[in-house]
């Protein structure tokens, strides 16, 4: 058991450290980096999309069947996201000391990082749960699925009005509830499949909360021609780059 937790916590510790992508943009001047970032959010829209639709979805339907209880878990993912939001909405839409304004769309993205990474945490658990082999093929495909996906939350706090450094703590921290979803899983063992059968429904309806309801609205502010294509580019860049993932996982 001692190898399990050793591997376990190793593992997402990696993991975890995957919020650290955006530190490569820190030599790019800030007013450069921001005529870029509504770009990142067109491919983080189609991350975010794909990676409900294409990973969170499918694997909750093939474990649990297409049933009453998914549907539920996604419309619960959906409506938590809307009271979050409402709430931030009503206490802290508010300047920051430097004076820029913080959208509520970017702490809304925080709450569902955080939810996500934790059932990261509970995946990775449940595979080392099974054997030390399944586990570290885990591990590789949350990797995989969290490189895209980390990018993507970066230029969305960036967007939203975080600066770099804050941008990037606050990545980090939603990044470690991996190691709380890491812990129940190992502590709950067998009763660990009733969790997740609840939390990846629910994840996915919270990633579509995000994309159609915050970060699609953001899009739709450009309306050039050429610049509409590009995003729309890199909004189909997302899904395919999550497609493509199901190959290598």
């Amino acid at each position: 058991m001692l190898n399990v937790w050793f591997y376990s916590i190793f593992s997402v510790i990696i993991v975890s450290l995957i919020s650290f992508l955006g530190i490569f943009t820190l030599s790019i001047k800030e007013k450069k980096l921001r005529k870029f970032l509504i770009y990142l959010v067109s491919f983080s829209t189609g991350a975010l999309l794909g990676d409900a639709f294409l990973h969170l979805l499918p694997s909750a339907v093939k474990e649990y069947g297409f049933g009453l209880s998914i549907s539920l878990s996604v419309i619960s993912g959906i409506a938590f996201s809307f009271v979050v939001e409402k709430f931030i909405h009503w206490r802290h839409c508010h300047n920051t000391g430097n004076g820029k304004h913080i959208h509520p769309f970017a702490i809304v993205n925080l709450y569902g990082d955080s939810i996500h990474n934790f059932i990261d945490g509970l995946i990775i658990g449940a595979g080392y749960l099974i054997g030390i082999d399944v586990g570290i093929a885990t591990t590789l495909a949350v990797i995989l699925h969290e490189i895209p996906q980390e990018i993507g939350d970066f230029a969305i706090l960036l967007h939203g009005g975080f600066t770099k450094g804050k941008a990037l703590f606050y990545n980090f921290i939603t990044a470690i509830t991996a190691i709380a979803g890491l812990a129940v899983s190992l502590l709950s063992g067998l009763y660990i499949t009733n969790i997740i059968a609840f939390l990846v429904p629910f994840s996915a309806g919270s990633l579509i909360y995000i994309a159609g309801s915050d970060l699609i609205p953001e899009l739709h502010k450009e309306v050039a021609v050429k610049k509409s294509a590009i995003q729309f580019g890199l909004f189909l860049l997302g899904i395919f780059v999550m497609f493509a993932l199901l190959y290598l996982e």
